[in-house]
């Protein structure tokens, strides 16, 4: 009896890993594509949530702003206006196509975006 078991149960890997490996698709399963993180604008937070994901098992990424680590853990709510001067040169000398990748590194960073800034962090994402 434990023969046949024991068959079965391999039986029903082999079956498996052939249908994980053979390259079969199920027809009734949705194609998505993706352009990627760099597509994701804040609107979809599924697109976000991948993407923090896929960041979180790469290295983080720095946009020569390692100097905004001394503010990691800090509250959005205590920045001076010479701290926020900071973030905001580097968000203004950035390409508008790494600014969601630079919030996302923050994010990971565990640095929070001054409150002063989060308004026209907001519009450059949009944009």
């Amino acid at each position: 009896m434990s023969y046949l078991i024991i068959s079965l149960l391999l039986l029903g890997l082999l079956v498996a890993f052939w249908h994980l490996f053979s390259g079969h698709k199920d027809e009734d399963s949705p194609v998505v594509q993706s352009d990627g993180c760099a597509t994701c604008n804040g609107d979809n937070d599924r697109c976000e949530q991948e993407c923090m994901l896929e960041a979180a098992v790469k290295p983080v990424e720095y946009f020569d702003d390692e100097e905004l680590d001394r503010f990691k853990g800090r509250p959005s709510d205590s920045y001076t206006d010479e701290e926020t001067d900071q973030f905001e040169y580097i968000l203004n000398t950035m390409r508008p196509e790494e600014v969601a990748a630079w919030r996302r590194s923050l994010s990971l960073r565990g640095i929070e975006v001054p409150d002063q800034l989060k308004s026209e962090l907001m519009i450059l994402l949009e944009d």
